[in-house]
């Protein structure tokens, strides 16, 4: 297996951790609140429909909700997958007849499997993966070790200056990595165990540069990702134009999520990648068979609206947002260590 030992946990790059403690100690512990980046239409022949969920999963309420719009789970949709232990909010959308009444929220509600259905309104589409402006967090860490609140002032000046490693967390690899060993066993793995793999690699060229130093920084024949878009550029070389956009957080270095042929780095930046690539050639094969296209992700993401509370000696709350497909354990290991 390639990678950092366990694959998810990178080296702090904004040096020490500054305490010790424990995260999701309960479910109120992590909140997450989906930000969409538009309203409700209104009208139309979905129905899209703001449920919270405790201790549940996304593909649970996914099947919840099929069975009682009586319609099969493929047509749910929904803007990505939240945490199980956890308080999160999110949407999801179904089809649902011009014709048809709109649902009781109360009725469609679960409780007993931690459901609950805040709101509801006509659409014109499905909804669609990272379809959402972003995620706002809320976290509480019980700490182990005391904290000098100066310490925690400065380093989340330092994040919201240069950001912070854009890393997959360990929901991405399954339980204890589970879903790399099934990457492994299967001749044409798909879904979940496919992107597992791909995060795997990318969480590694990340260790390479945040050893190197380079994570947050533009080496020449950067591959370049501009904030808030999946689009990019080839950077040849660095000038001060594009340091200066590096440092105001308008562009980002990034890093590879393998398969075939896309676009990517050239020159240096490319030898790197491939020297580091080279022991993972078995898998990198394999992701081309699969017929998974290549993309790029940004090696950092800049964490918004941070901000941090004390309320007692025992306990540190972190507020902020992260665009989709970035992970608050992310922000969190940057600051404090946990299991």
């Amino acid at each position: 297996m390639i990678g950092p030992d366990p694959v998810w946990r990178l080296t702090p790059a904004l040096g020490a951790p500054l305490g010790r403690g424990r995260l999701r100690v309960t479910p109120e512990d992590f909140q997450v609140d989906e930000q969409l980046a538009f309203t409700p239409a209104g009208e139309g022949e979905h129905l899209m429909l703001q449920v919270c969920k405790r201790n549940a999963n996304t593909d649970t309420v996914a099947r919840h909700l099929a069975r009682q719009a009586g319609v099969r789970a493929k047509n749910v949709g929904y803007c990505g997958m939240k945490d199980r232990h956890a308080v999160t909010t999110q949407w999801f959308s179904l089809p649902w007849p011009i014709k048809r009444d709109l649902p009781d929220p109360a009725a469609w509600s679960d409780p007993g499997q931690g459901i609950h259905i805040r709101q509801l309104d006509r659409h014109d589409r499905k909804l669609r993966r990272g379809a959402h402006a972003a995620n706002r967090f809320r976290l509480v860490l019980r700490l182990e070790t005391p904290l000098d609140p100066t310490a925690v002032a400065e380093r989340l000046d330092q994040m919201r200056a240069c950001g912070v490693p854009n890393g997959f967390g360990p929901q991405r690899f399954g339980w204890g990595g589970s879903n790399l060993e099934r990457f492994e066993a299967q001749d044409r793995p798909t879904g979940i165990v496919l992107s597992a793999a791909r995060s795997a690699l990318f969480n590694h060229v990340l260790e390479q540069r945040i050893t190197d130093g380079s994570w947050d920084q533009l080496i020449p024949g950067e591959w370049v990702c501009l904030s808030g878009s999946r689009s990019g550029f080839l950077a040849e070389s660095v000038d001060e134009t594009l340091l200066a956009r590096l440092k105001a957080g308008d562009l980002h270095p990034s890093g590879p999520m393998p398969g075939r042929a896309g676009d990517g780095p050239a020159g240096e930046a490319l030898a790197r990648e491939q020297a580091w690539l080279a022991p993972a050639s078995k898998w990198l094969e394999k992701l081309g068979v699969c017929g998974v296209d290549a993309l790029r992700r940004p090696l950092r993401v800049i964490p918004q609206h941070l901000q941090w509370e004390q309320e007692d000696r025992d306990s540190l709350t972190l507020c902020f947002e992260l665009p989709p497909g970035s992970f608050a354990t992310s922000v969190v290991a940057e600051c404090i260590e946990t299991d």
